[in-house]
């Protein structure tokens, strides 16, 4: 693997960022084999990049998006369909998971008659106005503690409050299709799962007892992505989540999940080069060209915790000391980690990889200080077996 991405590198130029599209279509299927009953619907804000979403789709995933430009990027996969198929996908396989949608977004997907989630009253009311063609689907406020990105303080209506928004919904005339909820991502605390379960079960069947139709639970993302061997495994989680559905929700419904980091995570290595190399109050700083305005936005923005790994072992086999890894720009923010167990006699010219940096990298990249980001290449794409 290490002599393939090197020549890469050597082809391409760096910094490099390498997606296989053969990990995407393994983590969908792994995905849907431990949760047979679930719908996937990829939550495109992780890694936004077309051809992902490309795969996703000839995969047959359903899609989670959060912006009216995220909409079009899977809308271009259904353009071709005649208008009854095209106006089913919509509403089938796309929502809206954003529960605060601007104006203009909701005026422009009105035709669609698509699935949308709220958490108060106010979001009903401007649903109403401008979308009252939308199936309604109430988010409900869960415990969140453990995650790596905690959700809850930001949305998520409290459980107590649910009856009077759905009867607000109803008094407006718009249909509630279901509940959701999300733990937080890269959740590693099992418990959390099993007690949101719970709080949307108890919400749910007093919902259908007071007349409401309810039929969609939508379980939302944060499941959790094998960063290193302490990660409980993805299937330990699905046999919790299989049978607490089993056990609080008929049969007959839809089960949804908005699965991202999940989904792309593994799927990408980042290929940079050293640009710089000094030593400063006794530490070796090696400066790259990639940081955290760029691909590595993920460990500002996603508390995501990088790692670095040296094509060459240097000069003097085994010779590694903690060294700093710092960004191209020229703010003194732009530091990668200050804790890399790296050989200390690496030199300019020499090539770093970086591993499961596929989710929450690109998607959040800038061109703060004039640089460009990082190549993307696709392997094991459609595109390159056609």
């Amino acid at each position: 693997m290490k002599e393939e991405l090197y020549k890469l590198a050597q082809q391409h130029g760096t910094p490099l960022f390498i997606i296989d599209h053969d990990r995407v279509r393994e983590n969908y299927r792994t995905f849907k084999r431990h949760l047979p009953r679930v719908q996937a619907y990829y939550a495109v804000k992780a890694n936004s990049n077309q051809e992902i979403i490309r795969t996703l789709f000839a995969e047959g995933a359903s899609f989670d998006v959060a912006s009216y430009n995220e909409f079009m990027q899977v809308y271009e996969h259904i353009r071709h369909f005649e208008k009854n198929d095209k106006d089913f996908y919509i509403w089938d396989k796309i929502i809206f998971s954003n529960t605060i949608k601007d104006r203009d977004t909701l005026k422009k997907i009105r035709q669609y008659k698509p699935l949308v989630t709220y958490d108060n009253a106010d979001e009903l009311k401007k649903i109403k106005e401008h979308c009252d063609t939308a199936g309604v689907v109430l988010r409900l406020k869960v415990p969140d503690v453990g995650s790596q990105v905690e959700l809850s303080s930001k949305f998520g209506a409290e459980p107590g409050d649910a009856h009077t928004l759905i009867e607000q919904a109803a008094n407006l005339g718009l249909v509630v299709e279901g509940l959701s909820f999300h733990v937080g991502s890269q959740c590693t605390m099992f418990d959390n799962y099993a007690a949101a379960l719970d709080i949307v079960s108890q919400v749910f069947h007093d919902a259908r007892k007071r007349g409401h139709n309810v039929n969609i639970v939508d379980i939302g993302g944060g499941f959790p992505v094998p960063y290193d061997s302490r990660v409980p495994q993805f299937k330990e989680l699905a046999r919790v989540i299989n049978s607490e559905l089993s056990r609080l929700f008929p049969e007959d419904i839809e089960i949804i999940a908005e699965p991202g980091r999940f989904m792309v995570a593994t799927a990408a290595v980042l290929i940079s080069e050293i640009v710089g190399k000094a030593r400063r109050d006794g530490k070796i700083f090696y400066y790259i060209n990639d940081g955290v305005y760029h691909t590595f936005s993920g460990v500002v923005y996603d508390r995501w915790i990088p790692n670095f790994h040296a094509f060459s072992s240097g000069t003097q086999a085994g010779a590694t000391e903690i060294c700093a890894v710092v960004g191209p720009t020229c703010d003194s923010f732009d530091k990668i980690s200050l804790s890399e167990q790296l050989p200390a006699d690496l030199r300019i010219g020499d090539y770093l990889y970086t591993e499961n940096i596929g989710a929450y990298s690109i998607a959040s990249s800038t061109r703060f200080n004039g640089f460009e980001g990082a190549k993307v290449l696709h392997v094991n794409n459609q595109t390159n077996k056609e």
